[in-house]
């Protein structure tokens, strides 16, 4: 079962005149983590579906007091998000047309096949509960559970909201690390915003997005006659940041010898501007943020271990999205509202196909690609509803990458260094980015570890 299941127990209600066949059913299906009640007449059933909440009724098909395909319309017709599950005949095709027709979601043969029976039943579950967070979506659009600018329900968005908050209550250096478009400059935003410096200035640099040249005079500014092109003063960003917070996003791509230079003037709270003689004392918070492994490319040589030590004080990491499932029809809601009310057109709806097309793919570009993702849908949608076919072709297009190791079909294996990678990728992605943990559970050392990412072309996060 999903991991929903796991949390909440489906509760299956099975009707059938043979007692023996209910008590049967129990006792399969209660150790598969179903939670069963049985009633061996149908009126007796729809009496128990006004007071008591079930995800899925299985139902025979042949009963004394009202056979199944009226129970069907009965249940259809008072209880229309509760699937059917049909039993019936084998052979008797006709009649599982027939309780298809009377609104049955599914039916199975007897005698009873109990793998499939729990498939079917699984099955009938997911849809159930897809089409109610659909419907949740659909009735309550403004987003209430969040932090910042950040959404999101999930467990693991909880934790980080109560990880910013108390981190910013306390006026220290944060470094946050988490995949590309995974949010962390709004989280650094968040933090700001939440702090007691949230009436100065929140200034944000990329450091990937700079020459080094640049960069230098960018951060701590520099005097009139410099450089050529330098015709006035420039205060630089750590003093104009003065008494709020600087942001250094990708610092990671610092170049090395813009790194000691930068330790320099966050130890000293003071910056030298390019050209000139005199130190100018600052106030600013500094907040970091990486989407690279640190740790590896201090190992590496590449960034300095004393810089690292002075910006890693608090560390808070973002999960990316494929890790928190739970947020991803939420935030697509909201973006679509947000593109339909930018774009001034009537607020498309979110179908349940094209919700578990979205809860199908993996979101590797986490949640910028969800958001351009929903822009274009909305975009490109010509009806209320969005389609499938509004979506990019990366995810109309999407495959599992679930790998069937034990097949006999020759086009389903894979080659031993593709089981590998994605084998360590995926112990990556369930230690949540611990390269540390993910080295002892491999049995790697983790520069070994670290060069086959490189090969694998991933994100130092990864």
């Amino acid at each position: 079962m999903t991991d929903d299941s796991d949390i909440f127990p489906p509760r299956i209600l099975i009707v059938d005149d043979q007692q023996s066949m209910c008590e049967m059913l129990v006792d399969t299906l209660n150790p598969s983590g179903f939670e069963v009640e049985w009633k061996t007449k149908a009126a007796l059933a729809i009496e128990l579906l006004k007071d008591r909440v079930f995800d899925v009724v299985l139902t025979d098909l042949k009963m004394p007091d009202m056979n199944g395909i009226e129970f069907c319309q009965e249940v259809n017709r008072n209880h229309p998000e509760l699937p059917v599950v049909v039993m019936t005949a084998f052979g008797s095709f006709e009649a599982a047309v027939s309780a298809i027709r009377a609104g049955a979601f599914d039916f199975v043969t007897k005698p009873l096949d109990m793998e499939l029976l729990q498939i079917a039943l699984e099955r009938a579950i997911k849809q159930a509960r897809l089409q109610q967070e659909v419907r949740q979506l659909k009735n309550s659009l403004n987003i209430d559970v969040s932090f910042g600018k950040l959404i999101g329900k999930s467990p693991a968005m909880q934790e980080l909201y109560k990880q910013l908050s108390q981190v910013a209550a306390v006026d220290t250096t944060v470094l946050i690390t988490g995949e590309s478009g995974s949010g962390k400059e709004l989280a650094a935003h968040s933090v700001h915003q939440h702090s007691k410096r949230r009436d100065k200035p929140f200034v944000a640099i990329n450091c990937a997005a700079l020459p080094e040249s640049l960069m230098e005079s960018e951060l701590f500014g520099h005097v009139a006659g410099a450089f050529t092109g330098a015709d006035h003063d420039h205060e630089g960003l750590l003093v104009g940041a003065n008494g709020g917070t600087l942001f250094l996003d990708e610092i990671g791509e610092m170049s090395p010898t813009m790194q000691p230079k930068l330790l320099r003037a966050l130890e000293a709270n003071c910056v030298r501007p390019v050209g000139g003689t005199d130190e100018i004392p600052f106030d600013a918070r500094l907040v970091a943020a990486t989407n690279r492994d640190l740790e590896s490319a201090v190992e590496a040589g590449t960034f300095r271990e004393d810089l690292f030590y002075r910006i890693n004080v608090i560390p808070i990491h973002l999960p990316p999205l494929r890790q928190r499932s739970s947020d991803i029809l939420t935030l697509a809601q909201f973006f679509v509202k947000i593109f339909s009310e930018k774009t001034d057109v009537e607020l498309r709806e979110i179908t349940e196909s094209v919700a578990q097309r979205l809860l199908d793919y993996q979101w590797p570009g986490n949640v910028r690609e969800l958001r351009n993702a929903m822009e274009r849908a909305v975009t490109l949608s010509e009806g209320k509803k969005l389609r499938i076919e509004d979506l990019p072709e990366t995810i109309r297009n999407y495959q599992s990458r679930t790998m069937v190791i034990a097949s006999d079909k020759p086009e389903e294996l894979r080659s031993l260094e593709e089981v590998e990678k994605r084998y360590i990728l995926h112990v990556l992605d369930t230690v949540d980015g611990n390269r540390t943990l993910a080295s002892k559970i491999l049995g790697l050392d983790r520069k070994t570890l670290y060069r086959k990412l490189i090969r694998y072309e991933q994100p130092s996060s990864e």
